[in-house]
């Protein structure tokens, strides 16, 4: 870590989309400051543009498919509910972020990761491991920050268009630029598609899945906008400010609605300057929005309207060479909008951090504290720490401890006959043991990691509400490794992971719902002159729908393949042919996933 590394990794933001480097992708969302993956004492996965187009992926679910530590739950393809558990812990325990702007619905807990646009997204930063230290509530299995395309450069139109199997069709166009010091980017973007059946639940008495049967096909349309402009003055004073919108419209099965029409905004804006050389401010400020009108049979039923606004001051002071602290606050405040009355529809929370970076010869260390305290919940202090040891100049061991929590959602607390305004706030600890190494063919690391978590929020049958009754015991193992041979690039990770109910009664040692204990990813690409292959193999492991494991969902694989044609220099030709052997298979009961199908894209990008 070097003093002057914050100036390095705006540089290297700030250029244009297009440009590729052979470097490590700098990242912020670990530790709020800028480092590369090598420098990092987390778990951390990033996802490119190149990523994006070269796996030709049609949505977020896709790119995260086989990510390590990543399970994902799908209620039937595409636009359909999807759940992210990260490490195994609840699909509420992710922080989103949306260019540092805190995403999510404050009545549900979640993230609609189905509804963002991925022709938008210029790179994702999977961070594994607890970050409230850092970020406060929510952040027990880890972070997901998505950054939208930024630009910069020359003046540069691009767009896309594709479609393929269920009646899908695509498009995106846009613009970006900015010269030397300025960046913007302009974008927008719709998919189009018909969908399949995606339920086959069963109707009451014998309720099941979707509790309904409509055996027809469930469509999806979204459309998208984007916009990110900055400036950086010669005076070093930096300015950024973005919004993304996607509108969506969806049809699924279900016995009260069967039809959603939802917003995702953000909107928001950053000024960094430093007064001094030693000392680099950050202010940042922003608001996200999640609105769904929900449908039966075209007659509207529901509307859940959440608005998130968050601001964050934040000071950097270089304390001497390769020591670095960070000061910081941060301001929370959430409102509910519908007509479903709640007893209580707004709350704020406000947030004091700090974090210490130091290298000592071949030690890193990371110390993290924040105290939080919640309109609602009151004070909570979380902790962080990380320590590194360079054993050789290929070889570098790390070890982590780090506390977390989540505050209950708004339907958790007050949803009419549903809601417990007693509910506390659900606590985790954390251990993690790394090693990894760059060496002659390649690079590899090795995690192994427990949590547990006490308090879990569940359905207690006996009230018929949710309560704080659970704990859970989370094990898992991490293996990661990337080489070339013979001209591909082949990548590897597999996933080993227990997550394991703890609470008292017949649930217990039974495994947590919808995890795989097990996960692999291969993936091969290679380059042929104007022509590009690649294959992609996914392999899950059994999971279970029911905290009481009786309803058991099967391990299936997959293999995907991909290929791509440069017409000429701007103009690529795409093809992909997703779940090559036609594998049925369910990540949620009763929801089908797509079966064999196939997608041409052309793209034009100077």
């Amino acid at each position: 870590m070097k003093r002057h590394y914050l100036s390095a990794a705006a540089l290297l933001l700030s250029s244009h989309s297009a440009f590729t480097v052979e470097l490590d992708p700098v990242i912020v969302t670990a530790s709020r400051t800028a480092q590369t993956v090598d420098e990092s004492l987390a778990s951390v996965t990033v996802i490119t543009r190149h990523d994006i187009e070269r796996q030709q992926a049609q949505s977020i679910q896709d790119l995260l498919r086989g990510v390590p530590g990543v399970s994902i739950s799908n209620n039937g393809g595409p636009g359909k509910a999807t759940s992210i558990h990260l490490r195994g812990t609840e699909s509420d325990h992710v922080l989103v972020l949306i260019d540092g702007v805190k995403m999510g619905s404050a009545t549900l807990g979640t993230t609609a990761f189905e509804q963002i646009p991925i022709e938008q997204i210029e790179r994702i930063e999977i961070v594994r491991g607890p970050r409230s230290s850092l970020y406060g509530s929510e952040a027990i299995g880890g972070v997901i920050q998505i950054f939208t395309r930024k630009g910069g450069g020359a003046l540069t139109p691009f767009f896309s268009i594709g479609g393929g199997s269920y009646s899908t069709y695509t498009a995106s166009a846009g613009i970006s630029g900015g010269g030397e010091r300025g960046w913007f980017n302009l974008n927008a973007s719709g998919i189009d598609t018909e969908g399949f059946n995606a339920c086959t639940g069963k109707p009451f008495p014998d309720g099941a899945g979707c509790f309904t049967t409509e055996p027809d096909k469930d469509g999806h349309q979204n459309l998208s906008s984007s916009l990110r402009a900055g400036y950086r003055f010669e005076n070093d004073i930096e300015v950024d400010a973005h919004a993304l919108r996607a509108s969506s419209n969806t049809e699924f099965d279900g016995d009260f609605v069967n039809e959603s029409e939802s917003i995702q905004q953000v909107i928001g804006g950053t000024i960094r300057f430093s007064p001094i050389e030693i000392w680099q401010l950050t202010l940042a400020a922003g608001r996200s929005r999640d609105e769904s009108d929900n449908f039966k049979d075209g007659t509207f039923v529901t509307r859940f309207d959440t608005e998130r606004d968050t601001a964050s001051l934040q000071n950097d002071l270089y304390i001497a060479d390769d020591h670095l602290l960070t000061l910081g606050i941060d301001y929370q405040s959430d409102k509910v909008d519908s007509n479903t009355a709640y007893v209580v529809s707004s709350r704020d929370n406000k947030g004091l951090f700090t974090q210490y970076q130091g290298t000592f010869s071949a030690h890193d260390l990371q110390l993290s504290l924040r105290r939080d305290d919640n309109e609602q919940f009151g004070q909570r202090t979380t902790g962080g720490a990380a320590w590194g040891y360079a054993l050789a100049n290929s070889l570098r061991l790390t070890a982590s401890y780090g506390t977390a929590f989540k505050a209950p959602t708004f339907n958790e607390l007050y949803f009419p006959g549903f809601g417990n305004a007693d509910l506390r706030p659900e606590e985790s600890r954390s251990f993690e043991l790394g090693l990894s190494g760059s060496v002659s063919w390649g690079h590899w690391s090795l995690n192994a990691y427990e949590t547990r978590i006490d308090d879990l929020i569940a359905f207690d049958p006996t009230t018929f509400v949710p309560a704080n009754i659970d704990q859970a015991r989370i094990r898992g193992l991490e293996a990661i490794v990337s080489t070339q041979i013979g001209g591909w690039n082949l990548d590897t990770n597999l996933t080993l992971l227990e997550p394991e109910n703890r609470s008292s009664g017949t649930n217990n040692g039974k495994l947590l719902p919808r995890r795989a204990k097990q996960s692999l990813r291969f993936d091969a690409d290679r380059q042929f002159g104007n022509y590009a292959l690649g294959a992609t193999l996914l392999a899950e492991g059994k999971r279970y729908d029911d905290l009481a494991n009786s309803r058991k969902l099967g391990g299936y694989a997959t293999v995907d393949l991909r290929a791509e044609y440069n017409l000429a220099r701007e103009w690529r030709l795409q093809a992909r042919l997703e779940n090559l052997l036609d594998k049925e298979y369910e990540t949620a009961a009763f929801y089908k996933q797509p079966g064999r199908s196939f997608y041409l894209t052309l793209r034009y990008q100077p």
